[in-house]
């Protein structure tokens, strides 16, 4: 076995999710720690970002389910983990899982996951689908609601030999900085999307589907105007819609039937987030189903901004309840009404304290060198078994 750690992580694709910007920050700090990195990934938009002279990348069909690209691309893994002494295989989906699996036991290398959501099921067959996440030496759960979630459903594949560690996400508290806004780049984007500043303005963030809340979240601005007589608003849904054009139309017509179309814009792309956040003065996350860590609301706090979250999953652990923001009863538009009304009424210094609040607790427990050291420690640990 080589003396070096050398980690090849595997993913479907390399996007700007939380699992795949996880994967990217590990892979350079990796190398940084004069580890060797690698990544297996079918393609996606952060690769053209990969430092290729720290990480190596091979583009392989490792998002597919195809039993045929399945064992394609164990054979490929295999070659690649004799050829470049890959010693830990790091699977982020359960796809890819499958591959590593088997290329991990055809190479007698150490195998590892990280479970990043819920991986709901209905049936045995695809809860039998979703245990290969736990068929590792080392299975990571993203927050406190993912290990419970596995120890609940899946606690027929654990034992003393197989390895469950909490280690939450982090993000990058730099990039992700309030202080590091350009003024001139606020006021151009202020500009692109028809912003008034005279108006307080509520940000949601999130790709256009139905579990992230969005229409609870319309329903809630009806009910701050009708119940609460606040008008002085302009919300921002941001995020794609990524082919469902049916629920885009069903959250236009939402809007147009409460007379919400002057109050509520859809912008579908921001190429830089800590800046969308620095419009805001306020960032919801809808959420209707469990967030596995909720991006969104750790990074609205970095940004020194208020959230209001559901009080459902990674959020309920992520955020400070009434001290960097509000949680809420997650179906129920008139609570989320109810606690904008309540961040509406308070003063720009009232505000200012709990956006600090929020700052410290995300640089304190959600920073991402925790994140990378915290994995790096646990993969010292099996390279000694």
């Amino acid at each position: 076995m080589s003396t070096k750690i050398n980690v090849l992580q595997v993913i479907p694709k390399l996007g700007y999710g939380g699992a795949e910007t996880g994967c990217y920050d590990i892979a350079h700090y990796l190398a940084e720690q004069g580890c060797g990195s690698f990544i297996a990934t079918s393609g996606g938009e952060l690769l053209k970002f990969v430092k290729k002279k720290k990480v190596g990348i091979f583009k392989l069909p490792v998002h597919s389910k195809n039993p045929i690209l399945i064992f394609f691309n164990v054979i490929i893994l295999s070659i690649l983990i004799i050829f470049k002494k890959i010693n830990i295989v790091h699977a982020r989906s359960r796809a890819p899982a499958w591959s590593s699996y088997f290329a991990c036991i055809l190479t007698n290398t150490k195998f590892v996951t990280t479970f990043h959501g819920t991986y709901n099921f209905k049936t045995n067959l695809k809860k039998f689908y979703n245990s290969i996440m736990l068929r590792s030496k080392l299975t990571i759960a993203g927050s406190n609601f993912i290990f419970n979630h596995i120890n609940e459903n899946y606690s027929e594949y654990l034992n003393k030999k197989k390895k469950l560690r909490v280690i939450f996400r982090g993000i990058n508290i730099d990039y992700f900085n309030p202080q590091n806004i350009s003024i001139l780049k606020q006021e151009k984007l202020k500009k692109e999307w028809g912003l008034d500043p005279h108006k307080f303005t509520i940000l949601m963030p999130g790709r256009l589907t139905y579990w992230k809340g969005q229409e609870k979240f319309i329903e809630a601005l009806n009910i701050l105007i009708e119940d609460f007589n606040v008008t002085n608003f302009q919300a921002i849904l941001l995020g794609p819609d990524q082919g469902r054009k049916v629920y885009s139309k069903k959250l236009f017509s939402l809007v147009e039937r409460y007379s919400l179309t002057k109050k509520v814009k859809f912008i579908s792309h921001c190429k830089e987030m800590p800046l969308a956040y620095s419009l805001a003065d306020v960032v919801v996350s809808a959420s209707i189903e469990p967030e596995a860590f909720g991006r969104v609301a750790v990074e609205s706090q970095s940004m020194g901004k208020p959230i209001v979250a559901s009080n459902i999953g990674g959020s309920k652990e992520t955020v400070l309840n009434k001290k960097s923001g509000y949680l809420y009863k997650h179906d129920d538009p008139r609570e989320l009404a109810k606690n904008l009304n309540t961040i509406m009424d308070l003063s720009q210094e009232e505000l200012k304290l709990m956006g600090n609040e929020g700052r410290k607790n995300v640089t304190k427990k959600f920073d991402v060198e925790v994140m990378c050291d915290s994995n790096l420690r646990e993969y010292k640990k099996l390279f000694k078994i």
